[in-house]
């Protein structure tokens, strides 16, 4: 782990990171998203977590904190709520631990601000991302939901909680 910090983003990096995905996925919903995330993180209504190796963004995480920004937000956001989102990891860089030292930072984050809860989304043929968050934590099932892509797509998704110690 030596090099790598775990940090808040900045509008720069967040135009970095953004236009990689954009260059990666080549599909209109990303270019959507980064002016929503950048727009939000402006407003306060978002934070977005880096992960940084060697100067290089590797993985990230986004808490949205307002529930106008979250879909079906009823149970996932209030003032001691916050819904998780974006979490990301360069292929190459997964399985080594990077992302569990981002979520660790960012968790110990939202608690020195306040919050108590963390919500997630995960569509439910994601098994092995649910393995994922429920060895992180998120036991507790909410509800089932449906969200909207930018494009018109809907997905299914399946929202679990973690109390904050």
């Amino acid at each position: 782990m030596k090099d790598y910090v775990c940090k808040i983003a900045t509008v720069d990096e967040m135009e970095t990171k953004w236009n990689y995905e954009i260059k990666k996925h080549q599909d209109s919903n990303w270019k959507i998203w980064k002016s929503e995330s950048i727009e939000r993180v402006n407003n306060g209504q978002s934070i977005v977590y880096y992960g940084v190796l060697n100067g290089k963004i590797i993985c990230e995480a986004t808490a949205m904190l307002d529930k106008s920004t979250v879909q079906n937000s009823d149970g996932l956001v209030d003032e001691k709520t916050v819904y998780l989102c974006a979490f990301r990891t360069i292929e190459k860089h997964q399985g080594k631990g990077y992302f569990s030292k981002l979520f660790s930072f960012m968790i110990n984050d939202l608690k020195r601000k306040g919050y108590e809860k963390v919500t997630l989304g995960v569509e439910p043929e994601e098994t092995e991302n649910l393995k994922i968050y429920k060895h992180l934590g998120f036991s507790e099932f909410i509800k089932s939901a449906k969200e909207t892509y930018p494009d018109g797509t809907v997905i299914d998704v399946d929202n679990y909680a973690m109390v904050l110690d």
